[in-house]
């Protein structure tokens, strides 16, 4: 990188006379500076291993998301089995502030699982991370109601809640970085937008299942025993993504980079490297782009989280809906979302990240308001359409984000960095929407709050959108250049010979 840099500066500082008078001994430091391009140089891929990669990580987010959004869903309910007042609004709020809690660690598990992702492998982090994420969810299903145990029953699932945020805090950097480490450069915003596809398949099997439950059981069935189900359901889910991430290999870029390492770490074997000076390397050298990172993930987790896990709540405790007739309408725009999602990665591949997550956006700070305007009218259609206006700003970000943020790091930094910037940020802003919102609304008594938060972090978005650089088609930084084809590799090589003069 200072290479780089040193290069730069000497561009803009040499004598193009001297350039003039020495053609060959600059066009001998250029190639230094920048050698070609060998065969062995680029990685070409295996698209079924790409495929193996892209279903196993996005099973893990399906999971993450499936476990987050039934609280989210269940959260009147959980407010009411952990924390009976006598006050829906407190045991609201309480429900809430134990769902921020999760968030609250997931740095900490930023801090953990990111930097041993670069130094072990995303494989090996990835497996581990699947397993906490069940056990956790798994065990909140079977915790004795307040009626039973009294004050440990609030104490054991905020406990459980921390062991899946701390989960959570290696596995959507993970996650995202084995897929952008597998796919070819020109499809690695098509094979990313599967992982935000995981997103919104956890989140449609979360809903759905509510929904389903409390359409069986009835809100009283669903409070006395049914909200445990979604919750125990996590177990057999974990097993079969720790058995999918386990039968995979680490991907070419972390191999590459491992076989380079051992090279150079056989001259400095006495040299110790810990994960506090992988941390301090990361602050120290990356900090800007960690800034770029907390602002892009900001904007996005809000409009997220805002959208598809506070909504159901904000149509039946703000506005008087149903429980049942808030998911049956979110249920409906997530399927959408769904069927076009990865056509938003192909278009993110062909016209670049920035154009699309500049759209989603400017769609959030035009749209929300009016979108509001019109949930607030009241009648299916009209809620419908409000929320369909956020969910395709929100496509727009859903599709691209896991492609463009691996892109803003070099790969012997990518999994601590992202890690650590996305969960910093996801704590910070993500986690905290629906409490932050619930207690503006109950403080201004305005229920035109989530538009005017959603606007404000959309602001911050459009200009870390701005501030960042196009990654779209070209290689990983620190990563060799990566294809789908031996001719498309070949292609490549020659492109780089100069053409026959005659």
């Amino acid at each position: 990188m200072a290479d780089r840099k040193h290069g730069k500066k000497r561009e803009k500082t040499v004598d193009p006379a001297a350039v003039k008078r020495h053609p060959a001994l600059f066009r001998t430091i250029r190639r230094r500076e920048k050698p070609k391009l060998r065969r062995s140089d680029i990685t070409v891929t295996d698209e079924a291993a790409v495929k193996r990669a892209v279903k196993a990580a996005s099973l893990g987010n399906a999971m993450e998301w499936f476990d987050f959004g039934i609280y989210s869903y269940l959260a009147v309910t959980i407010g009411h089995v952990f924390f009976p007042s006598g006050n829906s609004t407190v045991e609201l709020l309480s429900s809430f502030a134990t769902f921020a809690v999760a968030f609250l660690v997931r740095p900490l598990g930023g801090l953990f699982f990111g930097p041993m992702g670069d130094r072990l492998g995303r494989k090996k982090v990835l497996a581990l991370t699947m397993i906490m994420m069940a056990i956790g969810t798994f065990a909140i299903g079977l915790i004795p109601s307040y009626a039973s145990i009294g004050f440990w029953a609030p104490a054991l699932l905020i406990f459980f809640r921390l062991v899946q945020g701390f989960s959570t805090g290696g596995e959507y950097g993970g996650a995202a970085t084995f897929i952008a480490e597998y796919a070819p450069d020109k499809r690695r915003g098509y094979f990313g937008s599967f992982l935000e596809f995981g997103t919104l398949a956890g989140y449609i099997g979360a809903a759905g299942l509510v929904t389903a439950l409390t359409a069986v059981l009835g809100p009283d069935g669903v409070r006395a025993w049914g909200w445990r189900v979604p919750f125990l359901v996590a177990g057999p889910l974990g097993l079969i993504g720790l058995y999918l991430r386990l039968r995979l290999d680490e991907t070419p870029a972390f191999q590459r980079l491992e076989s380079d390492t051992a090279r150079v770490s056989e001259a400095a074997d006495s040299v110790e490297v810990t994960t506090k000076d992988d941390l301090v390397k990361i602050f120290r050298q990356y900090w800007r782009l960690l800034i770029l990172c907390v602002a892009l993930v900001g904007a996005y987790n809000i409009t997220d989280y805002m959208l598809l896990s506070y909504m159901p709540t904000y149509l039946s405790d703000e506005l008087g809906y149903s429980e049942t007739h808030g998911l049956l309408i979110l249920l409906g725009v997530m399927a959408f979302l769904m069927l076009i999602i990865n056509q938003v990665g192909r278009l993110n591949d062909r016209f670049g990240r920035k154009p699309l997550l500049m759209a989603g956006m400017l769609g959030f700070f035009f749209l929300s308001l009016p979108a509001f305007l019109l949930i607030k009218q009241g009648g299916i259609p009209a809620i419908t359409a409000g929320v369909l206006m956020l969910g395709l700003s929100l496509v727009c970000l859903l599709g691209t984000m896991s492609a463009a943020l691996p892109a803003l790091f070099p790969t012997e930094v990518r999994y601590g960095s992202l890690a650590v910037g996305y969960n910093l940020s996801a704590s910070l802003f993500g986690g905290t929407t629906p409490l932050v919102i619930t207690g503006l609304i109950s403080l201004t008594g305005d229920n035109l709050m989530p538009a005017y938060y959603s606007m404000a972090a959309a602001l911050v978005g459009v200009a870390a959108v701005w501030r960042m650089k196009e990654t779209a088609r070209r290689p990983l930084d620190g990563s060799p250049p990566s294809v789908a084809t031996s001719a498309e590799a070949a292609a490549l090589v020659e492109s780089q010979s100069p053409e026959p003069r005659f």
